[in-house]
This record gives C-alpha cells, structure tokens and sequence, in this order.
C-alpha cells in the first residue's frame, strides 16, 4: 500500500505505543484520526504537533468500553477526513491482577476494552476498509502467545486478540488484510524498577529492551510491505518468545502465580 494521502484511525492514539504508532504514520503522510479517552491532553498534543508540520489530524474521544461507541467511531473518522484506509487497533489496559485478585468487574472492563474493543471498532470500519482495499493491525502482545498467569485477565483477553485476527482476515478477504503485531519489552510499565529491566534486557536473546520504533518498523512492514500477508501476528520481542522457554517478558517464572 502506497500510505501518502491515506488515512488511519489510531485507537488510543494518546500515549506510549498508539501515539507512537500515529506519529510515524503521520510522519509517513497519512491523515491521522487520533482516538482517545483518558488521555486527551497527549492525543491533542500529537494533533497540533502534526498540524504544525504540514500534516492532517483530528482528535476523537470515545470510550472504547461500550461497544456501541467503539463501533460509531470509524464513521465518525469517516465523516472528519473522508476516507478510512488503515484501523490500528492499539487501545488497551494491562492490570497485574492473578486468578485470586481479578473480580468480575475487572475482567470485564479488561476485555471490554482489550478484546471487544477491536472487534466492533473494525465492524464499524469495514465497510470503508473494503471500499478503500484497507488494512488492519491489532496490538496483541506477548502475554497472547504465551501465559502469564500475574497478568491473568490481561493474558486471556490478549490470546482473544490473535485469535480476532485471523477471524477478521477471513471474514474480511479478499479486499482487506488483517494482521498483529505481538510487542515483548518494548515500552514495559513504569511501575517496572531498575532490577526488573535489566532482568527482561539480559535475558532477551537480543539482549535490550525494545523499543517504540521496532514496533513501528513492524507496523510499516504489514503496511507497505504485507500486502500478501493476512491473519499472522508478527512478533517483535527481541527473542524471547523462542530464546526464554520457561521465562515470561513479566519477569516472572511460569511456574510462579
């Protein structure tokens, strides 16, 4: 896909990786449709950065948590900037809550927003992708491909994540591609101490922490690259999914709980 003069909605698009992710798209020449809800200061932020380089954008807040919005919010990228090319699927919540510690209403606000999220946001945006021959990627994440019973709802809800996206890339061929990317220890909690990351560091084949650019280096492979790959999920984590059987990216060991 040729991306300048295209359009992107960036779910989350307000802090750490989606607003990472949608500068580089605008910094690429595509209009960005910069969606949050809890962090409007930084998506607002990233409008006017983009608008003062020469570039297209427009902030919408929406609370991704009740399905009926999330499925509103490409027609209303829609109607601001005329066409929709490309759905990032980038918002999340990732809580350390175990099997004991999760209540029902942390569960469902987790998947709420992880999983059900992404699902009604790219109904909402079919249409649009099909008419354009568009492009997904979903934020899916280590823990979706390996478990980390700390991060237990956070683990389930992120597994859902590579699942929708090989649902959707054949509910959505031929005309759209479908795919997620699965970040490591790219931009890790900031609860995380000084100890904790260079435990992730030194124990990652590649020995660093990733970093936003590795992400989006995997972003812009599925974008202008990719376009006879759908349903995958492309794993940027420096090695350890393969190099660390037996180690979680939390740190922890599988056998802990």
């Amino acid at each position: 896909m040729e991306l300048e003069g295209r359009v992107a909605l960036v779910t989350g698009a307000g802090r750490r990786l989606g607003r990472a992710l949608a500068a580089a798209l605008a910094s690429r020449g595509l209009a960005v449709a910069l969606h949050h809800h809890a962090s409007a200061e930084g998506a607002e932020a990233l409008r006017d950065e983009i608008r003062a380089a020469g570039g297209r954008a427009e902030c919408f807040a929406a609370d991704l948590t009740d399905a009926a919005a999330a499925r509103e919010l490409p027609a209303r990228a829609l109607r601001a900037l005329g066409r929709l090319d490309v759905l990032i699927n980038s918002a999340a919540v990732m809580h350390q809550l175990s099997l004991e510690e999760t209540t029902i209403e942390q569960w469902d606000a987790i998947f709420d927003l992880n999983l059900r999220a992404a699902f009604f946001c790219t109904q909402g945006a079919a249409p649009a992708l099909r008419e354009s021959r568009g492009k997904v990627v979903n934020l899916a994440d280590l823990a979706g491909l390996e478990p980390w019973p700390a991060y237990a709802a956070h683990s389930v809800s992120k597994a859902g994540v590579v699942m929708l996206t090989k649902v959707l890339a054949l509910s959505l061929a031929p005309e759209v591609t479908v795919n997620a990317i699965a970040p490591g220890a790219v931009l890790v909690p900031a609860d995380y101490d000084e100890a904790t990351r260079s435990f992730l560091a030194g124990t990652t084949p590649l020995r660093r922490l990733g970093a936003p650019a590795d992400v989006i280096s995997a972003l812009l492979y599925l974008l202008e690259g990719g376009d006879f790959v759908t349903g995958a999920t492309l794993v940027v984590d420096g090695g350890r999914l393969v190099g660390q059987p037996g180690r979680r990216a939390d740190g922890q060991a599988d056998s802990d709980g």
